[in-house]
């Protein structure tokens, strides 16, 4: 599995890395400019990303936009809405209208709140049949 996380905070960088990297490669992205950068260059190599864990507030361009932005670029390149890359937010805000605004307005396809817990993570990766 080929995994990009988009995470301006260090210590959280660090936990998803570590939960993820036995299920696959990691790259890492510190903002949605950075994720949009990783994301286009992947689907130009032939090679996109199965799972994309983007925080929702990050400086120079926030996980909402960056969202928008990736689901824009699957729709301009025909791909499936079944074979879009799955992109879990993450937040420290349990605000309502931030998970609102990102899972049914933004096209997310689940979103975890800050602490991430590793058992919750696994259990969507096996939702998604990301792995077994």
């Amino acid at each position: 599995m080929k995994i990009l996380i988009v995470e301006d905070d260090f210590i959280s960088r660090l936990v998803l890395q570590k939960i993820l990297t036995p299920y696959g490669s990691c790259d890492i992205a510190v903002n949605g400019i950075e994720a949009i950068t990783a994301f286009s260059h992947s689907l130009e190599q032939g090679d996109p990303y199965d799972l994309i864990c983007l925080d929702i507030m990050m400086p120079e361009m926030d996980g909402r936009d960056a969202l928008k932005i990736i689901r824009e670029k699957e729709k301009l390149m025909n791909i499936a809405p079944n074979k879009e890359v799955k992109i879990i937010m993450t937040t420290a805000l349990g605000a309502p209208k931030d998970v609102f605004d990102a899972f049914y307005q933004g096209g997310c396809t689940s979103y975890l709140v800050k602490p991430i817990e590793k058992k919750r993570l696994i259990e969507l990766l096996k939702d998604y049949k990301l792995i077994d």
